[in-house]
């Protein structure tokens, strides 16, 4: 009885062990491609599945997520026959796992042969100063080359960069000359352009400096025209001013006279008085009008009349 216990025993551990060797789970971003009897039965994708034993079986474990993959510089010939070295990269993702699995052997190797062979291809119709400025438009031509051919095995290329180009080491010489060269003839243009700007400023300023000065000097000789004006107009009236106040002056005089009642005794006195002043030293000959010859006699009777008023 022991034995047949043991035996039972040892039957349902190993049932219980390909029990759970059938019962299968799919992680997130996988797919299994499951043959039943040699031949594709179906794809798994993400949960729980169980297969039949002995009868099925997993037979490729497909990655769904994108990958990548660098491959080795790879020699190529440009159109004017220099040789050099481009290693890619090469961005794909599986979109059919049975494709993938029955399509083509080795899919890694198959994408980088036929990559070698895209970039020959490509570049062999560029020359070389084309070649390393067109990184661009070389990447989409791998691309789209690659998606097409790659699309029966299952695979998606979503996109392909150029790692480096490394020309030989005698045209990587040339090409540092060349752009030290170009670097110096840029640098003497830029600094005849500083040069060729800094006098043009400086004439500017010099042209600026006169113009403003000129016009300094210009408003100074208006502003003292303008003073020498100014002074002359208030000379003119000063002495305009001084002969009204004259004139004024010698009209009151003559109307407080003729408002006093003056007679013809005090008219003939100022008279003198006029012709004293007159011969005040400074004339040599006065001639006297004859109407006033009879004055002199008056003037000594009116002398004597205020002398005798104090003798009284």
């Amino acid at each position: 009885m022991g034995i047949v216990l043991t035996v039972i025993l040892v039957i349902l551990v190993i049932a219980l062990l390909i029990l759970a060797s059938c019962i299968k789970i799919v992680p997130q971003a996988h797919a299994y491609v499951v043959e039943r009897l040699g031949a594709y039965q179906g794809t798994w994708n993400v949960g729980l599945h169980v297969k039949i034993p002995f009868i099925d079986r997993v037979a490729r474990r497909v990655n769904l997520k994108e990958q990548v993959c660098d491959f080795a510089p790879q020699p190529v010939i440009t159109k004017d026959n220099v040789t050099m070295q481009i290693d890619s990269i090469v961005f794909f993702m599986i979109t059919d796992p049975r494709l993938y699995a029955y399509g083509v052997e080795n899919p890694i190797m198959a994408i980088e042969n036929l990559t070698a062979t895209s970039l020959r291809n490509i570049i062999g119709d560029m020359e070389l100063d084309q070649t390393l400025t067109s990184r661009e438009t070389i990447n989409t031509k791998m691309r789209s080359q690659l998606d097409i051919a790659t699309d029966p095995w299952g695979i998606k290329v979503t996109r392909v960069e150029l790692k480096n180009i490394t020309p030989p080491a005698a045209i990587r010489d040339a090409m540092e000359k060349q752009m030290k060269a170009e670097r110096e003839r840029r640098e003497a243009i830029l600094r005849a352009e500083g040069e060729k700007r800094s006098t043009v400023l400086v004439a500017e300023g010099k042209k600026e400096s006169q113009i403003l000065t000129a016009e300094a000097e210009k408003q100074a000789t208006i502003l003292a025209a303008e003073a020498d004006k100014e002074k002359q107009i208030k000379e003119a009236e000063g002495r305009a001013e001084a002969i009204r106040a004259v004139q004024q002056a010698t009209a009151d005089g003559i109307r407080m006279i003729k408002d006093a009642g003056a007679d013809e005794a005090v008219l003939t006195i100022k008279s003198l008085e006029a012709f004293t002043q007159a011969a005040d030293g400074k004339a040599t000959k006065i001639i006297i009008p004859s109407q006033i010859q009879g004055i002199a006699g008056l003037a000594n009777s009116l002398k004597e009349v205020i002398t005798d008023v104090p003798q009284a």
